[in-house]
């Protein structure tokens, strides 16, 4: 069972044995990187190349690890009580199964996606430390133990914004998703866009590099967004001429696809003003 990548999606070397490193070793696959680089698609994508069901599990800020095992509702059952339901003799009937129960549950090994690990508290990863590493976990209520009937393969990606606690890495295999060079890109491009002109796809990345090297650039434009870019140019059927009649001299065209906040919108008409000045 090797991940070896799939029509829609291009994975590097160093990308591929990572997943199969971590699918060996029977270890949560870290996966970092800048926001729109295809983390969370890469689950999705590791899921089918080896036909496996998947289970995702996007955190929040709010999120609580108690949420991946379990939720006990016992507000529902104090009201059943107060109803003389029946089914109030059964605590198992309150008991809803959380991301992980259910990926432990699974009749067939499962892809396990816990998706921007980072966005909730510093303890969260912490709270998963036992249940990850040894596959199983208690139900307080009910006295059952929950054990993992396959190993699903586990894949949590994190943007970087806050740091990890030292022991969830320890049990982590980790990689870093690079942001793609020229080459790559071009070919991630041409999975998505198959039908692109070599011309306009050539210039549209060197502006969108030359964009991305800015110095001063509050947020790098990422994979996802020049993808959706390159769409609306394809839509609005524009050529690499309509691309370079005033690359200095003006923001790039539909920049709302890549420039996502007023300062960089701001930094790219300075340098407008700029070039003009020294005209």
């Amino acid at each position: 069972m090797k991940f070896t990548g799939t029509d829609a999606y291009v994975a590097t070397d160093d990308l591929t044995i990572a997943v199969n490193a971590a699918i060996t070793l029977e270890r949560p696959l870290l996966v970092k990187g800048e926001p729109g680089t295809g983390k969370t698609e890469l689950a999705r994508q590791v899921a089918e190349a080896l036909n496996m069901p998947m289970i995702e599990w996007h955190i929040k800020s709010t999120t609580r690890a108690q949420q991946g095992l379990y939720e006990y509702d016992a507000v529902s059952r104090l009201r059943d009580s107060q109803l003389g339901e029946q089914r109030v003799h059964d605590v198992g009937n309150y008991i809803r199964k959380g991301k992980l129960w259910q990926a432990f549950d699974a009749p067939e090994r499962v892809v396990l996606l816990i998706d921007e690990v980072d966005k909730a508290d510093i303890e969260f990863p912490n709270d998963l430390l036992q249940e990850l590493d040894r596959m199983e976990f208690h139900v307080y209520e009910t006295g059952q133990t929950v054990t993992a009937r396959q190993r699903p393969v586990v894949i949590i990606t994190s943007n970087n914004e806050k740091e990890l606690p030292d022991a969830f890495l320890r049990r982590c295999f980790f990689h870093y998703i690079r942001f793609p060079d020229p080459e790559t890109l071009k070919a991630i491009v041409r999975v998505h866009h198959p039908g692109i002109k070599d011309t306009l796809l050539s210039a549209a990345l060197t502006q969108f590099f030359e964009l991305r090297d800015t110095p001063g650039l509050k947020k790098k434009p990422s994979t996802s967004e020049v993808l959706d870019w390159l769409k609306l140019l394809l839509a609005e059927d524009l050529t690499a001429t309509d691309l370079q009649r005033d690359a200095r001299d003006s923001l790039p065209k539909l920049h709302g696809a890549l420039l996502k906040n007023e300062q960089d919108v701001q930094l790219f008409e300075r340098l407008a003003f700029m070039t003009r000045g020294r005209r």
